[in-house]
């Protein structure tokens, strides 16, 4: 035990295996570094990974969402519905494009965003005042999209799911059927991030999936400066056209918000193991289930799906307890300081009050290691100085 109390445990990290480097050492010798052959693999590989049709990878997942806002015409007259409990990227996007935000408070029991304060909201204004609502599947734990896609067809809305913390996770539909995160069945579009953290990683990088051709295309073109050098898709008359292999066409204002070509070698590489990452963290979930069950620690109610992308306790103390794991070399995280209490935020009009649930679960949550590559005796003597904390 004395090797491990030395050793520095992070909340999340990485795992860079041999047959990673070689995926990746393979492109630096190739011709290609940037748009080569490996990013079609890995969107490919991933869509069928998740299950959707069509899948769009970009450099970050916070352009996935921009993208995805831009795409679903978000502008200064739409109005969109997301949870305070989230990385604040879930709700930039829709500022990027000059939308309206509006928060609704998180179920108590599972951290989500709960659906009956969203159909509050709703109810209270006009058919057609909120454009789209941004459910994410927080920690892990998937959102019960087919409710959520009732609800959004009732009053007209779109969906994107964010769904960045749960890559292989899944809900139960009505028909007891798997739904897995991000297959396109429910949400208009779904966003996935594989930063270090994250269940796949690749530096940065993101991924959008969706069902949508019309979304796809208009995906592509946003991700590469609104240029396309598609001639079945080119404007200009043909007078205007060159007669050459050169000629392009800016048809939007996008970004260059590309991914790699070695980034996605690495992703294709990672993407081979996420099923026997995902087992592992929920044999982790499993065990600190078990090792809290009976004490004053709480845990989320997890959904049967929860790819557990976080494993996150409610404390009384807790700065008392994270002080004490990083005197012990664990290094927790909490997540998230709610949007709405942001400065940025709190100047649009949200103050402390507006959504208590979500703050008291703020007072009180800590996330602790969850990483695939955590070892049972690091999971141990994390849960050792977790029950032996005093405070």
């Amino acid at each position: 035990m004395n090797s491990t109390k030395t050793k520095s445990i992070p909340y999340g990290r990485q795992t860079i295996t041999d047959a990673d480097i070689e995926a990746v050492v393979k492109v630096l010798k190739s011709d290609f570094l940037t748009q080569g052959p490996n990013i079609a693999e890995f969107e490919n590989k991933f869509a069928e990974y998740v299950g959707a049709k069509y899948a769009v990878a970009l450099a970050n997942g916070t352009a996935a969402l921009h993208l995805c806002a831009m795409a679903l015409g978000v502008n200064s007259s739409t109005r969109v519905i997301t949870t305070p409990i989230t990385f604040a990227a879930s709700a930039n996007c829709v500022r990027y494009c000059g939308g309206e935000v509006w928060f609704a408070d998180i179920d108590r029991d599972t951290f989500l965003l709960d659906i009956n304060k969203v159909r509050e909201l709703l109810e209270k204004h006009p058919k057609g005042y909120f454009s789209g609502i941004i459910p994410v599947d927080f920690a892990g734990n998937a959102v019960d999209l087919e409710a959520y896609r009732k609800l959004a067809d009732e009053f007209g809305c779109w969906i994107i799911e964010d769904a960045c913390h749960a890559p292989g996770g899944f809900f139960i539909d009505s028909n007891n059927k798997e739904q897995k995160c991000g297959n396109g069945v429910f949400a208009d579009l779904a966003i996935f991030s594989f930063h270090p953290v994250k269940h796949i990683a690749t530096g940065e990088g993101g991924m959008i999936t969706t069902n949508n051709k019309t979304l796809y295309d208009k995906l592509n073109l946003l991700r590469t400066h609104g240029i396309t050098k598609d001639a079945s898709r080119f404007k200009n008359s043909a007078d205007e056209i060159a007669q050459g292999g050169w000629y392009y066409e800016m048809q939007e204002l996008g970004y260059n918000y590309r991914l790699t070509d070695f980034q996605a070698a690495l992703g294709v590489s990672q993407l081979a193991r996420a099923d026997e990452n995902l087992a592992r963290r929920r044999q982790l979930a499993k065990q600190y289930d078990d090792a809290f069950a009976s004490t004053s620690i709480t845990t989320p109610d997890n959904t049967t799906g929860n790819a557990y992308h976080l494993y996150v306790i409610q404390t009384e103390d807790r700065l008392g307890l994270y002080n004490h794991l990083r005197a012990n070399n664990i290094f927790a995280q909490v997540h998230y300081v709610p949007c709405h209490l942001m400065p940025y935020y709190k100047e649009l009009g949200f103050k402390k009050g507006d959504f208590p649930v979500a703050e008291r679960y703020y007072e009180h949550c800590l996330s602790i290691p969850m990483f695939h590559s955590l070892t049972d005796e690091e999971q141990n003597f994390v849960v050792e100085c977790v029950l032996n904390y005093k405070g």
